[in-house]
């Protein structure tokens, strides 16, 4: 595929998707949406990328849907996604609740660390919230920004918000669509580490290259299924699940690996 809203970029095991519209504060179109999932199916696919990272270029994350492309919505007399033609479906197949759009990330086998490298506005904060981690730099904004344009939380962030910091403070932001900024979005457990903004990027790399050497692929996979799996199901599934993988992770080459490493007191080399 021919990118021309996105760049795309492998190194070191990690796949780096960037959203490249820095003109527009890096605003999510149609056509960015689906170079994106393209990108993801292509980071899926190589085996030699262990972790993705996706950041803006420029000093934006992603600004939320393009204003010219709202007033298009308005002209058409409703929504219309943009996307056209065939799709790439990273992510689907796994289990239902994850068929559907950006929840398709929670399906991906590899996890995926937001680098929130300046305003992270409605859909742009749909997609820092669907990622694994998110990194921010120290002072960006983050916004749902979907009650001051008179529409719903958009793709099921009603859902997830609660989930990931609590009823209380998803209510705040989600009927205010107020402005926090990063160290906000600490304290209040929507981001996992604020960085300068100058080693954003780097600091997100050492944390995927962690996870990239020094992780059984096998066992990224399978946890993070597992966390989002959890999220529909009652505890006694989650467990019987757990030792069904276990008995069959176990007779699998990464836990060999893995103990002969350990007995060797050496890393392993997955």
């Amino acid at each position: 595929m021919e990118l021309k809203a996105t760049t795309y970029a492998v190194q070191d095991r990690i796949a780096t998707i960037t959203l490249n519209r820095p003109h527009r504060l890096n605003a999510w179109t149609g056509r960015m949406h689906t170079e994106y999932r393209w990108a993801l199916q292509e980071a899926e696919n190589d085996e030699s990328v262990r972790v993705v990272i996706v950041t803006g270029a420029g000093r934006g994350f992603c600004a939320g849907a393009d204003s010219q492309a709202l007033e298009g919505h308005i002209e058409k007399g409703g929504y219309d996604s943009g996307l056209r033609g065939e799709v790439a479906s990273p992510g689907y197949g796994i289990r239902p609740e994850f068929d559907a759009t950006f929840a398709y990330h929670f399906g991906l086998a590899k996890p995926v660390i937001a680098a929130i490298n300046g305003p992270a506005a409605g859909v742009g904060l749909v997609l820092a919230c669907f990622a694994d981690l998110r990194f921010a730099a120290r002072g960006a904004k983050l916004t749902t920004a979907h009650g001051k344009l008179g529409l719903p939380a958009e793709y099921g962030l009603a859902w997830l918000l609660p989930r990931i910091i609590g009823l209380t403070h998803a209510a705040d932001l989600l009927l205010s669509s107020r402005v926090v900024l990063a160290e906000e979005a600490a304290a209040m457990g929507l981001v996992n580490r604020v960085c300068e903004p100058e080693t954003l990027l780097d600091e997100c790399r050492d944390y995927a290259r962690t996870l990239a050497h020094s992780v059984s692929p096998a066992s990224l996979r399978e946890s993070k299924r597992a966390i989002y799996a959890g999220l529909h199901q009652d505890a006694a599934t989650a467990v019987r699940e757990s030792e069904a993988l276990l008995e069959r992770m176990m007779r699998e080459p990464d836990f060999r690996e893995g103990v002969a490493a350990l007995a060797g007191k050496r890393p392993p080399a997955f």
